[in-house]
């Protein structure tokens, strides 16, 4: 008789929350200088262009360590994996607190802490696999990934309050401070998995990076769920980076644009919060995945056209809401579909693909704007079209084999 019972252990809550902080610290030291782009340029004497190299490099960096990340977290593990990633984190978050106004050594520290990024980022699927079970695995990948939006908010909000009573050169001490503490304690207190697995053997079982990869080249489902995150992830990663561009045109202030920017990351924190809940539930991805793709067109729509103040408020809060609760769902999605290869490797290639829309978007949308007027509507409306594609693509997704085999027991 196969064995149908299983061991839940209480202690996977905490790990995940220990993995979230690492998430919450690592982003937040990616979106640092996002919001004080102005006095960066000053503090280190370089032009705009140098300081948005800062977070830029991250995408590019991610492009090139994302797939020899997951072969490591597959190979050896999340504490190792993820453990390396921490170890970036916490030692180069350091040394930009010490870094002064040289600005090589600035570029430096991010370029490390962007190797250490697809370590961390790419074992939320994993870590969700090895602690829990079937059933609540999208509730864990969506709080993981909950984490990403909240270290963004908070380097968003934080990050120019701290410059006003400690400086640029203060506020990045204690980010380094931070940092270091963040990834010893993930370090100590982090453990691969409990003592027995959280689900049946078969639930359990995946195949190491390279076998991963034929496997999901092989299924049909995962490259049209692949096109999707490269479209979903890069018009996000293009909208946040032009926000005020967009907005400018149409007589809204920086302040306005900043608020509504901030409001899309709270409506994605509520929506990972809630949505990959719902799906959980009833057992139930690619419906979730559908009513996110139609939820976030019609709010990029309404970032594209709206006129007013309080119907663009709306229009952020709703594409932030459904386009960033698709995330989680799409991580578990994928890694329920590709089986046996691992959820490392379904993670990571999931990733990437929006990190390298993410470039070609933002680099696209410039290209497009008007010379006379800075008007991006034009390339705003191939957005629209290309979200359009996305949800006809949706459509022919097929539910999770593994997951309705759950619902039936």
């Amino acid at each position: 008789m196969p064995k149908t019972d299983f061991r839940i252990y209480g202690l996977r809550w905490m790990m995940l929350t220990v993995y979230m902080v690492m998430v919450a610290v690592n982003q937040l030291l990616w979106i640092t200088f996002a919001p004080i782009t102005g006095e960066a340029t000053k503090y280190y004497a370089v032009s705009d262009l140098r300081i948005w190299i800062l977070s830029m490099c991250f995408m590019i960096v991610y492009i090139v360590v994302s797939i020899p990340a997951s072969w490591v977290i597959d190979k050896f593990g999340i504490r190792i994996g993820v453990g390396i990633g921490a170890a970036f984190t916490g030692v180069f978050g350091l040394v930009r607190g010490f870094a002064g106004t040289d600005y090589n050594w600035l570029l430096i520290a991010q370029i490390g802490i962007a190797i250490g990024q697809p370590f961390i980022l790419n074992a939320i699927t994993k870590l969700a696999a090895r602690w829990f079970p079937m059933e609540e695995r999208a509730t864990a990948a969506g709080l993981g990934t909950l984490a990403m939006y909240m270290g963004i908010l908070l380097g968003m909000t934080l990050t120019p309050y701290l410059i006003i009573g400690s400086g640029i050169g203060g506020m990045l001490y204690i980010y380094g401070i931070i940092s270091i503490l963040t990834s010893v304690v993930f370090i100590v207190l982090i453990k691969e998995g409990p003592p027995t697995a959280p689900c049946l053997p078969e639930q359990e079982e995946r195949s190491l990076v390279y076998d991963g990869f034929k496997q999901t080249l092989r299924t049909k489902d995962f490259i049209i769920l692949m096109i999707i995150f490269f479209i979903g992830l890069g018009v996000f990663n293009a909208v946040t980076t032009w926000i005020e561009d967009i907005l400018r045109p149409r007589g809204f202030t920086a302040t306005q644009a900043g608020i509504t920017g901030g409001l899309m990351i709270v409506g994605g924190i509520i929506g990972a919060l809630f949505i990959p809940i719902l799906s959980d539930k009833y057992k139930k991805r690619t419906p979730f995945i559908i009513i996110a793709l139609v939820g976030a067109t019609l709010g990029l729509t309404g970032i594209t056209f709206a006129t007013t103040y309080w119907l663009l408020l709306t229009s952020g809060a709703v594409l932030g809401f459904f386009l960033l609760s698709s995330g989680p769902i799409g991580f578990q999605y994928g890694a329920e579909i590709t089986y046996p290869a691992s959820e490392g490797t379904s993670n990571g290639m999931l990733l990437l693909m929006g990190q390298v829309s993410g470039i070609a978007f933002i680099f696209g949308m410039d290209s497009l704007k008007s010379a006379v007027t800075g008007s991006m509507t034009r390339s705003l409306i191939f957005l629209i079209a290309l979200m359009v594609l996305s949800i006809l693509m949706s459509v022919r997704l097929k539910e999770s084999v593994i997951l309705s085999r759950e619902k039936d027991k």
